[in-house]
This record gives C-alpha cells, structure tokens and sequence, in this order.
C-alpha cells in the first residue's frame, strides 16, 4: 500500500485510482508468493531448479574451460596441491557471466520451437482478464517476464504506434521491473550461496513484479477520459530465425554482445564509485566514518526498504544495495549482497531484498530503453524520452512492492 501511495503522489489524473486492480494486484502478489514460500510442493519445486542452475553453469564451464583453460572455472585448479588451499578462485567475467552466451542460445531454441510463445502467450490472456489491461499492452508484459526490456515490446512492434500514452508508460514500466530469462540463470548462480533455491526465487520475483508494474505504472500515468485499451491478435512473432541450428547461433551471438556489454558497464560503474569515493574521502569524517557514495545511498534508500519490510537496524545496509542497484546495476548489487557478512541481513531480510532488487530499474537502462524503444518506433522517440525517467521510479516501486509481498508472506 506504501508504494501505491507514493505511486499516487506523483500520479498524472489523481481523480482516476484503479481501485478495482489496486486490490486484485495485492492479492495476485500475496497469493503467488504464498503458494511458493508456503505450500511444500511448489517451495520443494524451486529447490528442485537449482539443478537447472547447477546443469548450466557445468556445461558452460566445459566451454570455458577449453577456451580459457584453468581460468575458465574453479574447477581443476593447477596450483592446488602445491600451494594448498588457495582459497577463493573467482574471475567473474570468465566463470559466472559466459552463462549468458549458452542461456541466451537455448532461449532463442525454444523461442523458435514455439515453448516460449505459448507460455508467453498464455500468461497475457491471464493478465488482460485479470487486470483489465488491453491486450498489446499484457502480451509486451508477460514477455517481460522472460524477454529483456527491448526484446519484449518486439512482440507488439505493429502496435507501438497505437498505444497510447498510458499504456507506452506500462510497457515501459515492466521492462523496468522484470529481468530476462538469460540473467535468471547468473543471477541464480551468485546468489546460490545464500539460498539453492535462488533461480526459482528470481522467476517468482518477475513475475509477480508484473501485475505490480501495470498497477504502478497506471497509477502514475492513468489513461485519460475516453481512452479505449489497444488490443492485440496476439501473432505478433518479433523474432524469425530459420532454423534450430539459426536460432541458436544467433541467440549465442546475441548473448556474447550482452556478456561484452555487462564486462563493459561493470567496469565503467565500479571505477565511477571508486572515483567518487576517492573524491568524497576528502572530506571530512561523518558520524565517525568515511563518507561515501555507498553510505549516501544507503540513507537515501533506507526509508524505502524499510517499508518493504526490512527491519530498522538493518536498513540501511539494505538502502546501500538498493542503491547501488539502481545507480550501477543489479549484477553489481547481488554480488555486494552475496558477499555480506551473516550478520549484516537476516534470512527474512535477504528475501526481502532478493525480490527487491529483481529488475532493470537501474540508471544505465535509460539509455537502453530509450534507444530501444526509439529505434523501434521511431515517431515515439520524444514520449519514450519523456516517460523513461519516470517510469524508472515505476519500476523501482514495483520491485520494492514485490519484496514486501515476500516479507509479508515469509
């Protein structure tokens, strides 16, 4: 409700509150994560993905190894019988992000032999019933929960046009609040220390982010009087590929440029903080410490994370992640939240923030939307520009919106 509530302060048409899907998206989100954290055999049945993870990331390995030799993985180590245990042998952009390339490949497979499509399919007729939302406008929003956030709307490029305003801002929305189905997997892998179950945990958050997304987004920017919901035939493909053999060479050669662009903005991100860091130390000590860009987003984010449910004494190392989610990126953030020490977070609170966390909400995807979107309909570009921004805060709150369903419900 919090969220919704700040949704609503900076709303467009105040007068025009979607009473109706406020309340069924509460209890779509409480429900889902309900019947995942509560009932045994859908909890046992995300433990049973970390096999699918654990799967991945050997045969992933297998290439990497070859390309890479020893440096390819932590496995077969040549110094460790002679220097003993040498402790942790990580390269993270040789062991944990090649599992982009081989996830993006074998998405692009089932895209082409009609798996994806269905489910996708499927989940945008539950969507458009549920919450009333016009069918251009669920079809891009289902996509989201596997598709990136300029991949989704490639499914409603004949429609984007047409869309009004409203529901530009909706999908916009959902491609902040969701990730695609080729981060899951590394995203799982970094966060497998914490908990097996995390790859089931990252898809619950997607998809329940979704209702939350729509909710958020028509709150902040209704659609005016009058206005009639753009509907879909639902045949839009978006992606053509061949064959089997096309399909994965290209979804390969797709999760290579994803795998260089995530090494590249990681790199830049991180000397960035450091640079600001370096650059904040000189001033003086503040409440005894150093300051920092991680402590300035910490206080910032605090207050939101402690609406979602994290407790008072821990928020504001959960405000730190939070923000460095959205000023870098949610690679960056899960591995900071990986690497914490136990007592920093509680359980509670690291599912909290698990779900929190789960999306594009981050400043760099402006870039990526905007050019996107643009790119796919041109005559759009100025709106795109205008709503990007805010549909950011959008984004930001349904995510946030989604680990306090968690926290609720754990």
């Amino acid at each position: 409700m919090a969220f919704s509530a700040l949704a609503f302060i900076l709303s467009e048409r105040k007068a025009r509150f979607p009473i109706g899907q406020f309340f069924v998206t509460l209890a779509l989100q409480l429900s889902i994560a309900a019947v995942f954290l509560r009932v045994p055999v859908a909890r046992n049945s995300l433990d049973g993905l970390n096999g699918i993870v654990a799967a991945l990331q050997e045969a992933t390995w297998a290439g990497t190894n070859f390309l890479f030799g020893y440096l390819g993985s932590t496995q077969n180590l040549p110094f460790d019988e002679a220097v003993g245990n040498p402790g942790p042998f990580f390269i993270f952009a040789l062991q944990a992000l090649p599992l982009l390339v081989f996830v993006s490949a074998l998405a692009a497979v089932l895209w082409h032999w009609g798996i994806l499509k269905v489910i996708i399919r499927a989940f945008a007729m539950i969507i458009a019933r549920l919450l009333g939302t016009g069918g251009a406008v669920s079809l891009a929003a289902a996509a989201n929960v596997l598709l990136g956030q300029t991949e989704a709307p490639l499914l409603i490029r004949p429609y984007l046009r047409r869309l009004t305003r409203s529901e530009l801002f909706a999908v916009i929305s959902c491609g902040y609040a969701t990730v695609a189905g080729t981060v899951m997997a590394l995203y799982a892998f970094i966060l497998s220390p914490l908990d097996p179950a995390m790859l089931g945990h990252i898809l619950v958050a997607s998809i329940i982010a979704v209702p939350a997304a729509l909710l958020i987004s028509r709150i902040m920017v209704p659609p005016a009087k009058g206005e009639v919901a753009t509907t879909a035939d639902q045949t839009a493909d978006g992606f053509d590929y061949q064959n089997t053999m096309d399909a994965f060479t290209r979804g390969a050669s797709e999760g290579g440029k994803l795998w260089a662009n995530i090494i590249v903005a990681i790199l830049a991100f991180i000397a960035l903080a450091a640079l600001i860091n370096i650059i904040l130390g000189q001033a003086p000590d503040v409440a005894g410490a150093p300051l920092t860009l991680e402590r300035l987003l910490g206080w910032f984010f605090a207050p939101f994370v402690w609406l979602a449910g994290v407790p008072a004494d821990q928020m504001f190392t959960a405000g730190e992640l939070m923000g460095i989610k959205t000023a870098l990126n949610e690679v960056i953030a899960y591995e900071r939240l990986a690497g914490l020490a136990p007592e920093a977070l509680d359980d509670r609170a690291t599912l909290i923030m698990v779900y929190a966390m789960c999306g594009f909400a981050n400043i760099g995807s402006l870039g990526i939307v905007i050019g996107g979107l643009s790119a796919l309909e041109e005559g759009r570009r100025h709106e795109v520009i205008q709503l990007a921004p805010k549909a950011l805060m959008a984004g930001t709150l349904a995510t946030l919106s989604s680990g306090a369903a968690v926290g609720l419900i754990w």
